[in-house]
């Protein structure tokens, strides 16, 4: 049998390695078809003379954009079977991605919980991207809900693996030759430095995007994301296909923009959860609540944001009386940014 129906729960086990198909060289196309799917604005990230006078040798490809394609190298191996993909935890990103790389990834199994219902279980892997030079421009963990092959497998010996909640401070990589001395925050956008945020703070981005079924689908193919949910309409007993994860937290990302105009590089993810299902037609805004700050670098602060983005739900509302998220909120993401002091 030549075809590959994919991993199934009991495929799994702690300590495995996987090598996954197929490495991919970005190209400026991916920049301008990034953009061209969500109203990325970051000028950083749009700019090879506005980067370079940040210290960069250019515009380097979006961080998430970045992500997006090392997540997608994964599918096949790791959530080709996934029910859903249900959270991250201790994402760095290392160095910046620049046009002409070529990524690739690999990813080590560190978790295994079989759920009590006997049909399905969670799996944890922390991945790595790599690029042609072996060098490491990203890690992050994620935990997936994977369906059993055969229901009479036995239940594997439960791992669930010790993430820390939030990458410290220290621990946060300065691309190598940033500098903010000869930032232009008339360019970039806004008049907002690291200072005028205050820790509490919540942002709202104002901004609304309706999502479509036609670019969801462009985005999970660009970025070679294979899992069934977003593809087969049959796949779901609603007969409904999923939005790609990935696709709401870029669009929240980039809705963002609007009070977070000079928090230009992610620089690490610290735990993120899609909290509800997202489909066609929904129509998706974001808020923001800065939850920590530190001074990281001269003229470099870092600010600790919750990125939340809601189909429903006012700026602020995150929660209900019992503690679970909200039906309208679809994403709850803490990442560190860089911006200037």
């Amino acid at each position: 049998m030549k075809t590959n129906a994919g991993r199934f729960f009991e495929d799994y086990s702690v300590g495995q390695v996987i090598r996954h198909a197929v490495p991919r060289t970005v190209t400026e196309g991916e920049r301008a078809l990034y953009h061209a799917l969500y109203p990325a604005r970051h000028a950083l990230y749009s700019s090879d003379l506005f980067a370079q006078n940040c210290g960069l040798d250019a515009s380097p490809l979006d961080d998430l954009a970045a992500f997006h394609v090392v997540f997608g190298k994964t599918v096949p191996d790791v959530s080709l079977n996934a029910v859903a993909n249900l959270g991250y935890a201790e994402g760095v990103f290392k160095k910046p991605v620049e046009l002409g790389d070529t990524l690739r990834s690999e990813s080590e199994v560190i978790g295994v919980k079989q759920n009590s219902n006997g049909k399905t279980g969670v799996v944890w892997v922390r991945t790595r991207g790599l690029n042609q030079m072996d060098e490491e421009v990203m890690s992050y963990v994620r935990w997936v809900m994977v369906r059993k092959g055969n229901v009479d497998a036995p239940p594997p010996e439960a791992v669930v693996p010790d993430l820390a909640k939030v990458v410290p401070a220290e621990d946060l990589v300065i691309p190598e030759g940033l500098t903010f001395d000869g930032y232009d925050f008339e360019l970039a956008g806004e008049p907002h430095r690291w200072g005028d945020y205050e820790v509490g703070e919540v942002i709202d981005h104002v901004d609304g995007v309706t999502i479509e079924e036609a670019e969801h689908m462009m985005a999970t193919r660009l970025w070679q994301n294979t899992a069934k949910v977003h593809f087969d309409a049959t796949h779901r007993e609603d007969g409904k296909r999923l939005i790609y994860g990935g696709h709401v937290i870029s669009m929240a990302r980039t809705l963002s923009f609007n009070g977070l105009a000079n928090a230009q590089m992610i620089v690490a993810i610290n735990a993120g959860a899609h909290a509800n299902p997202c489909f066609a037609g929904d129509t998706v805004r974001a808020w923001t609540e800065v939850l920590d700050k530190a001074e990281v670098a001269p003229g470099i602060g870092a600010l600790r944001l919750r990125l939340v983005a809601t189909k429903g739900p006012k700026a602020g509302e995150l929660r209900g009386e019992d503690g679970k998220y909200l039906p309208g909120v679809l994403l709850d993401l803490d990442y560190w940014a860089l911006i200037p002091v």
